[in-house]
């Protein structure tokens, strides 16, 4: 059974940093292309980013290029995102999510992504 722990939320002062993280277990990490999503109270969820199986591919939402970075670590069956320039409007809860099948391409739609996580709070104070 496919399991995804995020972790590393919290609260942060506009133009501070995180650095969440998404343990992952149940099957060979390093097959799967990953994402990451997020979604405010009261909106729908949301790309923020996403990381081809061996990370050499990535692809960002416009409203977080140059600041977020995505990156993976197979030998620890962990993905990350380092969330820099922070702002009021990147508050929401933070998702890690992966596909059924391996080997596809790392996707920006919901839709594309079977296993999510519990999420893990992002709030960031102006």
């Amino acid at each position: 059974q496919v399991q995804l722990v995020e972790s590393g939320g919290g609260l942060v002062q506009a133009g501070g940093s995180l650095r969440l993280s998404c343990a992952a277990s149940g099957r060979t990490f390093s097959s799967y292309a990953m994402g990451w999503f997020r979604q405010a109270p009261g909106k729908e969820r949301e790309f923020v980013a996403s990381i081809s199986r061996g990370g050499g591919t990535t692809y960002y939402a416009d409203f977080v290029k140059g600041r977020f970075t995505i990156s993976r670590d197979n030998a620890k069956n962990t993905l990350y995102l380092q969330m820099n320039s922070l702002k009021s409007e990147d508050t929401a809860v933070y998702y890690c999510a992966a596909p059924d099948r391996p080997f596809r391409s790392p996707g920006s739609a919901a839709y594309e992504y079977d296993y999510w996580g519990q999420g893990t709070q992002v709030t960031v104070s102006s």
